[in-house]
């Protein structure tokens, strides 16, 4: 066995780690098994690799998402990503991670299932607001008011729904999954056209306040 420490940090450990461990954790469960599993396969001593991951489950399917959000990016660079319209960065970013997620849909039937339990629940929350997160700003948004988490809460439901058809879908390349998707993210689209709209009739309305401000602070 190589002593990983020797040569990385505990964190680059548990990330080369990561990306072994769903073909382990398919037969083995995301338990020590498939650690001790995924150690022997990249010559990482055994109790590095649990103290990596001495969390239980929790941490390993996060560290595991993690890579998937690192994959993706890499495939998506921000000067090939910005040659397309928004509703084309997003599907593309949506169908990236699929891709990436198809040879482990068994591993992500248990991490789900794992991260559904009432303990965990709220970790898989965030981890879904986070993935969320990354595909908004690899597409370049930059909102910062309540935009940015109205786009975030949506776009996280919509993954999640998507999530759920691909582990059922059985459909050649997974087109039933894609057609999903795409009536998804029109959706997302038309929400988002309409809320534009709205917040620009807003922003013509009269406001006393803004007559006010401007008789004080004239332009």
């Amino acid at each position: 066995m190589v002593e990983s420490l020797d040569t990385e940090t505990l964190d680059q450990t548990r990330l080369r780690l990561a990306a072994a461990l769903p073909s382990h954790a398919a037969f083995d469960g995301w338990g020590l098994a498939a650690v001790d599993a995924a150690a022997e396969a990249l010559g990482v001593n055994r109790d590095v690799a649990r103290l990596a991951f001495d969390g239980g489950p929790v941490p390993m399917i996060d560290a595991w998402f993690a890579t998937i959000d690192a994959a993706m990016l890499a495939e998506w660079p921000p000067e090939k990503l910005g040659t397309l319209k928004i509703r084309a960065r997003i599907t593309a970013l949506v169908e990236t991670r699929l891709t990436l997620l198809a040879p482990h849909k068994e591993a992500l039937r248990l991490a789900l299932s794992s991260l559904a339990l009432p303990t965990n629940v709220g970790t898989g929350a965030k981890l879904g607001w986070r993935a969320a997160d990354v595909m908004w700003r690899a597409a370049g948004d930059t909102a910062t008011d309540y935009n940015h988490y109205t786009k975030r809460a949506i776009l996280g439901g919509v993954y999640a729904a998507t999530l759920a058809v691909f582990l059922n879908d059985e459909s050649e390349a997974h087109h039933e999954t894609s057609a999903f998707l795409a009536r998804r993210i029109d959706g997302i689209m038309r929400f988002e056209k309409a809320k534009a709209g709205f917040v620009a009739k807003s922003d013509l309305a009269f406001s006393p306040a803004r007559f006010l401000g401007r008789l004080r602070y004239p332009a």
